[in-house]
């Protein structure tokens, strides 16, 4: 079992250049605490996503730590030119000593790609191609390309990625049917389901990955994604949760609101009783936290767990102290 943070760096209240400037900090307590990596998420137009350019954050978090892995979860691949993420991604890749983690999207918003021009009705069949043209940039030294959406002709390839062929992709999955596909294409995968939900994708991908005639012990990662606050109580820590948990949901929620529709996939409750009840957030003492995601993790049969431990308000203090009592205390139980 290897962990992982999960960041939506959703808008806090204090100003947004000290907010960069303790989210740094606090990368830097999941480098010390043992974290496997660090994953930022890409949203637009919204206080769910204070960091529109991962790029630009995440080559702070390169100079800022030594081991950590990290990435984007996930690039929205549709509101980029397929060249200018190629170079991206080997500047990061290059920055960091090959630390990056790779994760691609299309957008789950309409509206955000919608902001740039781009119709949400090409998304999945844009996201191929674009796809497509990455992954031949990053391993071919010219790059050809004749599509439906992009064309390249002999367009020099002058930079790599230090990890060959290119980086370890990611895939923010919410359907079952992706497994087939996720597995073939050896992409890591963070699953929005509840705990059961999860261990049907999990069950489902191995079975095809095993079916591709690959071996177990090279099956790449399937993670759960949790809200994870861990206090010297139950009572200290579920407050802090609760009243996070508030702003973040809002948050989530600001540009389906503003256009008078309710989200497509209502995957996390909107109160916090009942998120808490269905593990989207997991908030107590370290026995309440340990006991709780140990028992989750076995139903998921993940090999994954991934923590969002900053959201809302939460002070970093507050979050500082969650990660300490997670590397001391749960950590150790779910390895």
């Amino acid at each position: 079992m290897k962990f992982g943070v999960f960041d939506h760096m959703d808008r806090a209240r204090s100003d947004l250049g000290q907010q960069f400037e303790t989210r740094l900090r606090l990368i830097e307590l999941y480098e010390k605490a043992g974290f496997y990596a660090y994953h930022l998420a890409e949203h637009h137009a919204t206080p769910l996503g204070m960091a529109p350019s991962p790029s630009v954050f995440l080559a702070a978090v390169a100079q800022r730590t030594k081991t950590l892995r990290f990435g984007p979860l996930v690039y929205t691949v549709n509101l980029y030119h397929p060249l200018r993420l190629i170079d991206e991604i080997c500047m990061l890749d290059q920055l960091s000593d090959g630390r990056l983690e790779l994760g691609v999207g299309r957008g789950i918003s309409p509206y955000e790609v919608g902001y740039y021009g781009v119709d949400p009705a090409t998304g999945p069949e844009r996201f191929a191609e674009a796809l497509d043209v990455i992954l031949k940039g990053l391993t071919q030294p010219r790059l050809d390309h004749h599509g439906k959406y992009f064309t390249f002709k002999d367009v020099p390839m002058e930079m790599r990625p230090i990890q060959q062929p290119y980086p370890p992709l990611w895939y923010g999955a919410n359907s079952l049917e992706s497994a087939d596909r996720l597995a073939k294409q050896a992409c890591n995968a963070v699953v929005g389901m509840r705990a059961d939900g999860v261990g049907q994708f999990a069950a489902r991908y191995r079975a095809a990955w095993t079916a591709l005639g690959r071996a177990e012990a090279d099956m790449p990662m399937i993670g759960l994604s949790r809200h994870v606050v861990v206090g010297d109580s139950d009572k200290e820590a579920q407050a802090a949760a609760k009243r996070a948990f508030v702003l973040w949901y809002d948050a989530l929620i600001h540009l389906w609101r503003a256009h008078g529709v309710g989200l497509p996939r209502q995957l996390i409750p909107a109160a916090f009783e009942d998120a808490l009840d269905q593990g989207y957030i997991i908030a107590g003492s370290a026995a309440t936290v340990r006991d709780r995601m140990k028992l989750d993790n076995e139903i998921a049969g993940i090999n994954y767990c991934i923590c969002r431990m900053a959201f809302g308000d939460l002070s970093f203090e507050e979050s500082a102290r969650s990660v300490e009592l997670f590397a001391r205390e749960v950590m150790p139980a779910l390895q």
